[in-house]
């Protein structure tokens, strides 16, 4: 995984935080959260919380309290030990893209299927710059709804030995994502001790954690598996169309979610969630990319670290409907404050389209591509007597050229960032290999990516059981 070295870029400043903490501590003391869980409500309740019908009115100290028995930092564990990553500190993650029930391949744009994902896990497992292939990196529309996280679960962890996030559609699909885990890792005891998914658990914005993910989050937290606490903040749709308004509103939904995390299991691991941009005012359209998702990720990457939490946010976001310039640059512009913040856990890391309705396999490669780019960009520079190449110009003297010189000669193949995608070739050449553009060349890596995939080894007796586990459950939910 890529360790992020550089400084962080901070905007706030220390009285702008201190407004901003004033502002959520008035919405959780004040309006209050509403939980659609009478387990939730129950544990606020017995937390000495003031509680009437669904909605919380939570004392901010005891909030900040709950909130400080959340590790800062923790490990993942992955099938192959050698693709764990550490949540936190100066360390990034990335996972590929989610949710999306329709794919895009070249120029056709149709219904998600099975195969579908197990192509993009396949990608995603082909990948060295990605750490995860995420949860659902498309919905597979043409499986049963009832039975298709096992399908989904089983592709991540066949087709993949890097870490993998969990299903959330109800409790019972998040016991069976446990379950499948288990019988990857051991046991209960082993995925307890060093938790082995991440799930992601949405507010439903403003204000409201509804019952679905709140079954899910009891499933995880009682295991002692990460999840990401994740108010889903559209401004001028889900909350004020002000940033700081967003901002507040943000902490107040995801302090509020941690809390009850910690209140499920004390010292569970948890990261501090941020799905953060704007509509388009004249459509209603979501809009990604903007300068005001940028800016509020920058500003929810030094709110995290003020309250001591990792924290998920940016990716390859964009409202293109195709991949075109208009899908690079929107990415550039959340992944560049990305990597500026020293987001934890990114997902939407590589496919996202259509403002998520699409995972696409050109815009796969496309976010790969610039991934690597800012993975290299933000490693610090080495600099020492050996960098300076004074020998380089002693050998080459006054007017001549450094192509052939032994300095050159001796770091030509690795001295500068090898493209994957982009094309350095002049006119007549680009010419003869095709005139492609580079949505056309991402085509073409994918084919190539797919053709070459090999699986990672999994023993057949954990294979064998995992077969069986889906076998039984499919056949008890009546699929």
């Amino acid at each position: 995984m890529f360790r992020n070295r550089m400084p962080r870029y901070e905007i706030l400043s220390p009285d702008a935080i201190a407004v901003l903490d004033k502002g959520w501590r008035r919405i959780v003391s004040e309006i209050g959260v509403q939980f659609a869980k009478p387990e939730a409500t129950d544990l606020f309740r017995k937390a000495g919380q003031s509680v009437d019908g669904e909605v919380v009115k939570l004392d901010p100290e005891f909030v900040l309290d709950q909130v400080a028995k959340a590790p800062a930092e923790f490990d993942v564990q992955a099938r192959n030990p050698a693709r764990s990553v550490h949540i936190g500190g100066d360390q990034m993650a990335f996972g590929a893209v989610y949710g999306s029930p329709f794919v895009r391949d070249r120029e056709v744009r149709r219904d998600a299927s099975l195969d579908d994902f197990r192509k993009l896990a396949m990608l995603s497992q082909s990948f060295a710059e990605l750490d995860s292939a995420g949860g659902v990196i498309c919905e597979p529309n043409d499986a049963p709804l009832d039975s298709r996280h096992l399908d989904m679960v089983y592709a991540l962890t066949t087709l993949t030995d890097k870490i993998f996030m969990g299903n959330v559609v109800s409790g019972p699909n998040a016991a069976d994502t446990i379950k499948m885990t288990e019988i990857v890792f051991g046991g209960r005891d082993r995925i307890e001790a060093t938790p082995a998914t991440v799930s992601l658990i949405n507010c439903n914005s403003p204000l409201r954690w509804d019952d679905r993910m709140l079954d899910a989050q009891f499933e995880y937290c009682a295991a002692n598996q990460a999840v990401v606490l994740t108010p889903f903040l559209l401004m001028g749709a889900m909350s004020p169309v002000s940033i700081p308004a967003a901002l507040v509103q943000q902490l107040a939904e995801a302090l509020s979610g941690i809390a009850l995390a910690q209140l499920i299991r004390p010292g569970c691991p948890v990261i501090f969630g941020s799905f953060l941009s704007n509509i388009d005012m004249q459509s209603g359209s979501p809009s990604f990319g903007t300068p005001e998702s940028g800016i509020g990720l920058l500003c929810t990457g030094q709110l995290a670290r003020h309250y001591g939490l990792p924290f998920r946010t940016g990716g390859g976001l964009t409202s293109s409907q195709t991949c075109d310039a208009q899908a690079a640059y929107e990415s550039l512009m959340t992944m560049l404050p990305t990597f500026l913040a020293g987001t934890n856990w990114v997902m939407h890391s590589a496919g996202w389209l259509e403002g998520g309705l699409v995972s696409c396999y050109e815009k796969f490669v496309v976010d790969i591509e610039i991934l690597r780019m800012l993975q290299v960009e933000f490693t610090p520079l080495e600099i020492d007597e050996d960098s300076l190449a004074f020998g380089a110009h002693e050998e080459v003297g006054h007017g001549g050229h450094f192509l052939g010189a032994q300095h050159t000669m001796e770091r030509f193949r690795e001295c500068f960032y090898r493209p994957l995608l982009s094309s350095t070739a002049n006119y007549e050449r680009w010419l003869k290999l095709g005139g492609k553009d580079a949505t056309a060349r991402a085509g073409d890596i994918v084919a190539k990516k797919l053709d070459e995939y090999e699986q990672p080894p999994l023993d057949d007796a954990i294979r064998a059981e995992l077969d069986d586990f889906v076998a039984r459950r499919r056949a008890e939910l009546g699929d």
